[in-house]
């Protein structure tokens, strides 16, 4: 806690947060000044995947500078989780820090699923790690429910060219977005 007579100044701001989907100018700016400089290529290979109808990069932007993503999978996956038709899959959210639980992760989830709906998908997925308490009660406040879990195993090749191996055991969530007709 601050002792108030270490406050100098207080500063309100009211700034509009806009989703939109990524540019290709937006991403270099999603390394956010180096904290995920090592998921360069997974960005790029994401953005061209957008270019080329199979994913959307969804970003919440300040003054037009990202701080939220959001990145959606529309075909070419685990069927589980994604089968271009019917059932999407979102993954990579995440809100810079100081900017967490103004409502910005629940706009780019919302954002998602309404473009979803207009594609006449189904089904949204989502996976969390299962020690991230906070994103699964995100997610289950806005109706994922959990259906499986997963081993969280994958990797990554850095943009040095070194591979990481993730292993992040998770809960599988999904959504009914409409109903069948």
């Amino acid at each position: 806690m601050v002792d108030e007579q270490t406050v100098l100044a207080t500063l309100q701001l009211n700034a509009d947060v806009v989703i939109r989907l990524a540019t290709a100018e937006d991403i270099p700016a999603l390394e956010w000044g180096g904290e995920f400089w090592q998921l360069r290529t997974r960005f790029e290979q994401a953005f061209a995947e957008q270019q080329a109808g199979n994913r959307l990069i969804l970003i919440a932007a300040l003054n037009n500078y990202p701080v939220g993503r959001l990145i959606v999978q529309l075909a070419h996956g685990s069927p589980n989780y994604v089968n271009g038709a019917s059932r999407a899959y979102l993954y990579s959210l995440h809100v810079m820090k100081p900017l967490r639980r103004q409502g910005i992760g629940t706009a780019l989830i919302e954002t998602a699923e309404a473009l979803l709906i207009e594609r006449g998908y189904r089904w949204a997925t989502i996976a969390v790690a299962k020690d991230n308490a906070e994103a699964l009660d995100l997610y289950q406040r806005l109706g994922y429910r959990i259906f499986r879990e997963d081993p969280g195993r994958w990797s990554y090749t850095d943009p040095a060219g070194k591979e990481h191996l993730v292993d992040e055991p998770s809960w599988v969530l999904q959504k009914r977005l409409r109903r069948e007709r």
